[in-house]
């Protein structure tokens, strides 16, 4: 255990950030920012049950380059939450909304988990809006019952007994290394599993988790053949939804696709080896 105390703030503290909330198409979003807007717009987008913090150990390393916002997703974190609309369409369109109230045409786009797969909704069906993709050990193309079992149980628990106990078991699904959940992780999230409702609008979110809605939602191979833009599919060797050969599966399947592992990493690499996940991302980003 490090002798120091981990936290958010600690991390933060490496970069010039900022945190607000803009109107996009009607939806209160929260965001976190770095860097600046004369730069090239980076939008982050965390996974299911997720929230900005996500990338928090990202933040100085891409505000160096990049207009670098993360947001919560509809339903999640701080963001508004509507009674319907949680199916990736309305993820994509949602995200398409920031992007017009942030100024631009245009952005990368980077996701992790559901964030990959909006993601790359966006890059096949609003190509224009894409510069480059990151996939990082993203949804959209595998459909484990096993893990979306798992995936239900675990967010369900956590949000109608938002104990420290159990968000962390949550947090724990996302790393191989599970020392990596501090407290301060824990409570930033607990604070979001205990608002009024949530455990309505998780059930709503992990319709994602069941099978029928899942597979309307999931790429062909056909589509995924379509998504013109260069992208980054990042794995890793431990991520706990599907293998890194089913990643490189999904490579395989687009035009124009760079493949990277990341050992000794569950399904946060961007927190857990932020050091290697921030050199290759930022290469790829830069077009390097």
């Amino acid at each position: 255990m490090s002798e120091f105390y981990n936290s958010i703030w600690s991390d933060l503290s490496k970069a010039s950030f900022s945190q607000g909330y803009i109107d996009a198409d009607g939806i209160r979003t929260r965001f976190l920012s770095s860097g600046s807007p004369d730069k090239p717009l980076l939008i982050l987008l965390h996974g299911t049950g997720g929230h900005a913090e996500a990338y928090s150990r990202n933040f100085a390393a891409h505000g160096e380059y990049f207009w670098t916002v993360a947001i919560d997703l509809i339903g999640h974190g701080w963001t508004d939450k509507p009674d319907s609309g949680y199916e990736i369409p309305d993820y994509g369109r949602h995200v398409l909304a920031v992007l017009k109230a942030l100024g631009r045409d245009k952005a990368h786009f980077s996701g992790e988990s559901l964030g990959g797969w909006v993601a790359a909704w966006i890059a096949l069906h609003h190509p224009e809006k894409v510069d480059r993709l990151v996939l990082n050990t993203s949804g959209g193309w595998t459909a484990h019952p096993e893990v979306m079992e798992r995936i239900k149980r675990l967010s369900m628990e956590a949000t109608r007994d938002p104990t420290p106990e159990r968000i962390r078991s949550r947090l724990e699904f996302l790393m191989h290394d599970i020392s990596k959940v501090n407290d301060d992780l824990v409570e930033t999230r607990r604070a979001i599993y205990a608002q009024p409702g949530f455990p309505d609008v998780m059930e709503k979110v992990l319709c994602m988790q069941e099978m029928n809605i899942r597979r309307r939602n999931m790429f062909s191979d056909e589509e995924t053949g379509r998504i013109a833009s260069p992208t980054l599919v990042l794995w890793t060797s431990h991520d706990p939804t599907a293998s890194p050969e089913e990643g490189k599966r999904i490579a395989d399947l687009l035009p124009h696709s760079r493949y990277e592992v990341m050992n000794g990493c569950g399904h946060w690499p961007q927190f857990e080896d932020a050091d290697r996940f921030n050199a290759i991302h930022t290469e790829f980003l830069l077009g390097k």
